[in-house]
């Protein structure tokens, strides 16, 4: 838990959340809410058993799950908007615009590209009905699927999910109704069109960028792929943010359907990813050289 957030950090982390003081468990047992929150953070932080937590908050194994439980839906309740709608104040147009010329300035030859947008496949373990659905072809391995779009200051800005691992990211686009959000917030302060790019699975729109087709392409089109390539790979960064910062959402073994909240425990790791990043920045950020906001003002 130390490695992911400084003592003061965690008191300033729990305040940006709004944990209340006291946690009223479902067996009407009550807990700190500070402590609770640490609960949480040591159990994503590391695929253990709640057994091993039991010699570093002297509670019983029922009490240290209910504690968990609690915390993962207040935080996905409360906060979920976060990484579910474009509509926050990170996310202005003014703002939109200085990580467009970010962008630009790294090499990227689209010069209104604020984002990027892909489809990732997190492994499950095999479920006991429904196997094919949950079937990934591509991958070879039961998993589902998350759609996320990321910022070049390090922030998860959008991230959609889950669905069977066998969807399409196509599938994922129409469902989490992406562009339509796009349409009504991806603009700069003068309402110029800005986009996010994605890999050519994803249609084209004014907001929607992909790379040309390899067929009979050109040597200007292979330049332009190749120049929006190296910049996109900051969307696998933040995936792999995500599952090496909190590496409980990494263990094939614990994410079982029908059995826990696979889903809701990994939307709530980018909720908490995007806290860390507030706190220490990321690769990502320090790639395009831009600041993401505080803690506060992101939890705002």
């Amino acid at each position: 838990m130390q490695q992911l957030f400084q003592k003061n950090d965690i008191y300033r982390l729990k305040h940006a959340l709004g944990v209340p003081p006291t946690v009223i468990l479902e067996n009407k047992s009550k807990i700190d809410g500070l402590e609770a929150l640490c609960i949480t953070l040591q159990r994503y932080a590391y695929p253990c058993r709640y057994g091993d937590l039991i010699k570093d908050y002297g509670r019983s194994v029922p009490q240290l799950y209910l504690a968990f439980k609690w915390m993962t839906n207040y935080i996905f309740d409360i906060h979920r908007h976060r990484i579910s709608s474009l509509d926050q104040p990170w996310l202005s147009p003014q703002h939109l615009q200085e990580f467009a010329e970010a962008t630009h300035t790294k090499g990227a030859a689209l010069r209104n590209c604020w984002g990027f947008v892909d489809g990732t496949v997190r492994p499950i373990c095999r479920p006991n009905q429904h196997q094919q659905v949950m079937y990934n072809g591509h991958k070879r391995i039961h998993a589902m699927k998350f759609q996320s779009v990321t910022a070049p200051n390090g922030l998860i800005a959008h991230l959609y999910g889950p669905v069977e691992g066998r969807r399409h990211d196509a599938f994922l686009l129409r469902e989490s109704g992406l562009l339509t959000e796009l349409e009504a917030r991806s603009h700069d302060p003068q309402g110029n069109v800005l986009c996010v790019y994605g890999d050519p699975a994803y249609p084209l729109r004014p907001q929607l960028q992909a790379p040309f087709p390899t067929v009979r392409i050109t040597p200007e089109q292979v330049a332009f792929n190749a120049a929006m390539s190296k910049v996109r790979i900051s969307v696998e960064w933040l995936f792999g943010d995500i599952v090496n910062i909190f590496k409980f959402t990494d263990y094939k073994k614990s994410q079982k359907v029908q059995l826990s909240a696979c889903g809701k425990m990994y939307i709530v790791s980018g909720i908490l990813t995007n806290a860390h990043t507030c706190v220490y920045k990321n690769n990502t950020s320090a790639y395009f050289e831009l600041e993401p906001p505080s803690l506060e003002e992101y939890f705002q």
